[in-house]
């Protein structure tokens, strides 16, 4: 029992210092506005290695938290987060779960839902200013995706050593 609380307990305890690092470190080594999203990393690997549904809802409730504390639209990091562990969670597979967290799939599992998280939010942030479809797909989607993604080499090199998360 207290194991099966502590799996549900132990993503927040990650969620803390890396909104910190999100909120305060990542914004000095933004290429023209364009940053990585630590805290959907942290989402995505959660939804990988704990199925659907638990990313899903790992994703509304640290998108949320994360809304709170960045003081960013209510509902957009939320929103974002929830729709792609959705996605992430369909490379679930209790069978594959070493194949997806340990080699360079991870990397295209995170870039994929990435776009989708990227592109949702900054349609969400960027209603009614005019900014074009290809701008917001571009600079809004996969620019960042690609940098979310390189930021996820870490992860992929040392948890296929051990268990980090």
């Amino acid at each position: 029992m207290t194991r099966m609380l502590l799996n549900y307990v132990k993503p927040f305890f990650f969620f803390i210092p890396l909104a910190v690092l999100q909120l305060v470190v990542v914004p000095l080594i933004a290429i023209d506005s364009i940053t990585p999203n630590l805290v959907f990393l942290l989402v995505v690997y959660y939804t990988i290695r704990e199925g659907q549904i638990f990313g899903t809802i790992l994703g509304f409730i640290t998108g949320f938290l994360f809304d709170l504390f960045s003081s960013g639209l209510l509902g957009s990091s939320m929103f974002a987060f929830t729709i792609s562990a959705f996605i992430a969670g369909y490379f679930y597979s209790e069978n594959k779960m070493d194949i997806n967290l340990n080699t360079y799939f991870f990397l295209v599992i995170v870039f994929l839902s990435a776009i989708v998280s990227s592109f949702i939010y900054s349609a969400i942030n960027a209603s009614g200013s005019g900014i074009g479809f290809l701008f917001l797909l571009v600079e809004g989607a996969l620019l960042p995706s690609f940098y979310t993604t390189l930021f996820g080499v870490p992860i992929v090199v040392f948890s296929s050593k051990k268990e980090i998360l």
